[in-house]
């Protein structure tokens, strides 16, 4: 997908389980985005603020610093508490959603997941952030 300026949507992939990350980075950069990666809560604060994405898939369940709190970091931060997160998890508690999207979730994406359906998810999300074209 086409963001502003006419580059393609960055997407940083948070999950502490390798084949996850590694599975979906190669749909995600097969629907034209360009992904980044991050495989705990303190790599992706240090990859949100270098790298300044368009949207952050934030795991919940990792060891050390997890999502909940990585979340709470990224959006009390001044340079990267506009980049919109989706919860990203195998919970599928109403519950969890609720507490994300309260703490400042952009959306919750429920793992596992179809090819189509991430892409979609993704795809939907860049549209109601206002990023056009498509691949």
């Amino acid at each position: 997908m086409i963001g502003p300026g006419g580059k393609a949507c960055r997407v940083l992939l948070v999950d502490d389980d390798r084949e996850i990350v590694e599975m979906t980075r190669m749909i995600l950069e097969s629907g034209g985005y360009q992904v980044t990666q991050a495989l705990s809560g303190e790599e992706a604060l240090r990859e949100a603020a270098s790298e300044r994405p368009d949207l952050i898939l934030l795991d919940i369940n990792m060891p050390g610093m997890d999502g909940w709190e990585t979340l709470k970091i990224l959006k009390v931060d001044e340079g990267t508490r506009e980049i919109p997160v989706a919860m990203f998890s195998i919970k599928l508690e109403l519950r969890d959603k609720l507490q994300g999207l309260k703490q400042g979730a952009f959306d919750y994406i429920t793992k596992p997941f179809s090819y189509d359906e991430i892409l979609e998810r993704v795809r939907h999300i860049f549209e109601k952030l206002g990023a056009s074209g498509g691949s």
